[in-house]
């Protein structure tokens, strides 16, 4: 199954890094807080929304800081992905 996000909506899957304490300690996933640093899977076609001409910023691939609270998250062929407007994207990280 495939997903296309419409209008100003972009597709990202958070990237899990593991965290190692100043101890040592190896702290899994779960264990953290919901990262914030994603990947994008899928760009909208932009266009007109609200009025306003909306230019998409960010393309498939592009490494992104997003909003902590923002997006929704599906789950689609067992794959957790949260889908934001692209005003909840932050900045590209390069």
């Amino acid at each position: 199954m495939t997903i296309k996000p419409l209008g100003d909506r972009v597709v990202i899957k958070s990237v899990e890094a593991e965290e190692t304490t100043k101890s040592g300690i190896v702290l899994p996933g779960s264990a953290q807080e919901k990262p914030q640093v994603a990947e994008v899977v899928e760009v909208g076609p932009g266009g007109v929304v609200d009025g306003k001409e909306i230019k998409m910023e960010v393309k498939k691939g592009d490494k992104v800081l997003y909003s902590k609270y923002a997006g929704t998250d599906v789950k689609l062929d067992g794959e957790e992905l949260v889908i934001v407007r692209q005003s909840d994207i932050l900045a590209i990280v390069k």
